[in-house]
Formats: structure tokens, C-alpha cells, sequence
């Protein structure tokens, strides 16, 4: 089965070694307080700040998915709210459960064919935590570094939390422009579901520990703590992480990974400009998602695509939200090789062209 859904995505060939390998290793078994564990912790915060271009005074935790960190940073860095932009369901998600949290919780929608508007932002000086998307996964968008920096400097006293699920261990993010990045690792870093990685800069971890929200197992400060120690509040995904730990020693930097990834973004945009009937949902070159290829045409012929490429064992991801019946998705991540496009191709020019 050829796997382009933007996730739970393909995983890494190598997963089948790691599995085994950590079986025998007694990675299975071992207690999260334990020696072994700390070795594994510690190994992969210097791989995911080495590989990813990740500031070395910034600090890395786990969690069980990004949408966890939506929670632990709404319960632990505002005490009364936070500004969410977004055009597309995650961030939109991710707002209305800071409304849950936080009920002052403001947000803006912008069309997903139009840039962030930055310079029209009229964010109130009592906000503390600014939160966008910067991949929206279900419409097949991305904020542009040149949009983060704008963001970055226009807001410079607020914290600046950014969702990169599917976007991080693929795109070479310049992360010193925001305080916070989240990831889920069954996308761009080609792992299974169950783990995630969130990146915080010193000052946020300052505002935690003035906050010193220390009401749930999940709270900012005592996992910063126990990661003094490499250790976690829970008992964490231990195989996960030393999967994690496996991958980011076998990969190259990310520089190389992201060029490779928008060459063969550039590629499928310009592939998929030959049919009439499938065509990018987002217009904007601009704004396209360089990870996440929407494509979108009349839903019956929607639906068709997606049932003949399974027939021919290639999974096509299906629409999300306002656009689940008239678009498929197809994931563009590292752990996909590039013959597997060409298939993919091949199938599009048999029964579309």
C-alpha cells in the first residue's frame, strides 16, 4: 500500500529494525526513572536540536500529541487569554478549545487563499499567548517565514506559540521567531502515532514559572522540572521515543530535507496542472502548503479518485472540515520516497488525463 494520507502517515522503512532493536534492548521494560531512559531522553534532545536547527537554549518536552500542548499552554502561560488566527479547522479547533479554558479567548479567521494579515492585527495588550497554525493540514496552507518575522516583530512582548504538526522534521523552521513549536511525530518525522515534541523558549518557561500553574499532571512547570533530568511527570511513550531518537540519527539536517521536500512540492503543483478536473484548492502560490498537497475537484469525481487509487493499493487522504467531500490530500513528508510519487503520477495520467 502506497500511504499519502497527511497522517497517521507513512512511517520509516527503518521502524521495522528500531522495533525489533528496541525489543532487545529491553526498551519495552524499562523504568521511566531509570538510567536507560535518561540516556534515551537526553540523546534525542541533543538529535532534535542538532538536526532540526533548533536553538540550543531552547527546551524540549514531550507529550502525547499537539493537541495536548493546545491545553498545557492555554492552562499554564494565560491567565486570561490568548489570540488565535487561523484558516482552516486545526486552528480553528484549537481556538475554540482555549474558549473552554480561557472564555476571554479572542480569535481572527482569514481567508486561506490570503497571507496572515499581520499589519491588520489588532491584538490588545493584556493578550499573552499569540497561537497559530503554521501548516494547516486540513486546507493545505502555510505561514511564510517572511509572515512569522512580521509577526515576530510587530508583537515582540507577547509569547508566540505556533501548532507545526505537520510541518516539523520536514520544513526548515526558523524557530527563534516564535516562543513556542509543537509537533505530532506521525507526520513529517515518519514515526507512529502517540508522541509529541514541543520546543519553548527561555522566556516562556520564565512566564510558567511566574504563573506557577501547577494544577494538572500535564503543567508547564513540573515538566520543565523533571526535564531538568531528562525525566517526564508521567509514565511517557518510552518506545516512541526511542524510535525518535533512532530516526533523527539515521536522517540528514533538515536544510537538505526541506529543499528536497519543496523541490517535489514544486513538482506535484506543477504535475497536477495538466487536469482539467483536479485542481489546487488553494489558488495563492503564496500561501500553498509545501507538506500537505490539497487538491480539489466535483465530489462524485472526488470520491472516484480516492476509490480506484485504493483499488490499486494507494492510499489518498481524504478531505477535512468545509472541504471533506471536494478535496483528497496528499501528504508530501520525508518518509515517502519519491518513486512512490512517480507511482502516483502514473495512476493520475492512466485514468485522469
Amino acid at each position: 500500500m502506497l500511504n499519502f494520507y497527511p497522517g497517521p502517515s507513512k512511517v520509516y522503512p527503518e521502524v521495522r529494525t528500531y522495533l525489533v532493536d528496541a525489543y532487545d534492548e529491553g526498551i519495552l521494560s524499562t523504568p521511566h526513572r531509570g538510567e536507560q531512559f535518561v540516556q534515551v531522553s537526553r540523546a534525542v534532545v541533543g538529535s532534535i536540536k542538532r538536526k532540526l536547527n533548533i536553538p540550543q537554549d531552547y527546551y524540549i518536552f514531550f507529550t502525547s500529541s499537539a493537541t495536548e500542548c493546545w491545553e498545557i499552554l492555554i492552562q499554564s502561560l494565560t491567565k486570561h487569554k490568548s489570540y488565535h488566527i487561523y484558516n482552516g479547522s486545526f486552528g480553528q479547533k484549537w481556538f475554540e478549545y482555549a474558549k473552554k479554558l480561557r472564555p476571554a479567548a479572542e480569535g481572527l479567521q482569514f481567508d486561506f487563499n490570503e497571507p496572515m494579515p499581520v499589519s491588520e492585527l489588532q491584538i490588545s495588550a493584556d493578550t499573552e499567548l499569540i497561537c497559530f497554525t503554521q501548516n494547516e493540514t486540513s486546507n493545505g496552507t502555510q505561514v511564510s517565514p517572511t509572515t512569522i518575522l512580521n509577526l515576530h516583530n510587530r508583537f515582540r512582548d507577547t509569547l508566540i506559540a505556533v501548532d507545526a504538526t505537520s510541518s516539523m522534521a520536514g520544513l526548515n523552521l526558523k524557530l527563534i521567531k516564535a516562543d513556542i513549536w509543537f509537533a505530532s511525530v506521525q507526520k513529517c518525522f515518519g514515526l507512529p502515532p502517540g508522541l509529541a515534541v514541543i520546543a519553548c523558549s527561555p522566556r516562556s518557561i520564565f512566564r510558567a514559572k511566574k504563573m506557577a500553574e501547577r494544577n494538572h499532571y500535564n503543567s508547564l512547570v513540573p515538566i520543565y522540572e523533571k526535564m531538568l533530568n531528562y525525566q517526564t511527570t508521567h509514565t511517557p511513550n518510552e518506545l516512541n521515543i526511542y524510535l525518535l531518537k533512532r530516526m533523527l540519527e539515521d536522517r540528514p539536517f533538515i536544510k537538505g530535507i526541506d529543499q528536497h521536500l519543496t523541490d517535489r512540492a514544486q513538482d506535484l503543483y506543477t504535475f497536477f496542472e495538466q487536469f482539467d478536473d483536479f485542481k489546487p484548492l488553494v489558488e495563492n502560490e503564496e500561501v500553498r502548503s509545501k507538506t500537505v498537497i490539497t487538491l480539489a475537484g466535483n465530489d462524485k469525481l472526488i470520491e472516484d479518485a480516492k476509490k480506484r487509487a485504493l483499488h490499486h493499493n494507494i492510499r489518498l487522504g481524504n478531505g477535512y472540515g468545509p472541504w471533506a467531500r471536494t478535496t483528497f490530500r496528499i501528504a508530501n513528508f520525508p518518509a515517502i520516497e519519491d518513486e512512490e510519487y512517480e507511482e502516483l503520477k502514473r495512476f493520475f495520467l492512466h485514468y485522469y488525463a
